[in-house]
């Protein structure tokens, strides 16, 4: 696997999102807020797409970083992200 790399930066993370058929969504806590993720492709049931707006409102609000990395170890394009707390 090659080096994983973080970010707090709305532009990258978008740009990276999309060049991989990516949009913003978050898994519906029915609570209050909710759990963000990258949603690939077809839309799975349990996420719900919300803007990028609302998706770096709440990224920020929670003082997120995003984890992801670029490339697989055989050179293919990686989808590997998740968000952690920022440092």
């Amino acid at each position: 696997m090659s080096s994983a790399q973080t970010t707090t930066n709305h532009e990258e993370i978008r740009s990276w999102a999309e060049a991989r058929d990516g949009h913003p969504a978050m898994v519906d806590t029915k609570g209050d807020g909710g759990i963000l993720r990258i949603d690939f492709g077809e839309p799975e049931e349990n996420l719900t797409k919300i803007s990028w707006g609302q998706f770096f409102e709440i990224f920020d609000s929670n003082n997120l970083a995003f984890l992801y990395q670029d490339k697989t170890s055989d050179g293919g394009t990686s989808r590997f992200n998740k968000f952690v707390e920022r440092e």
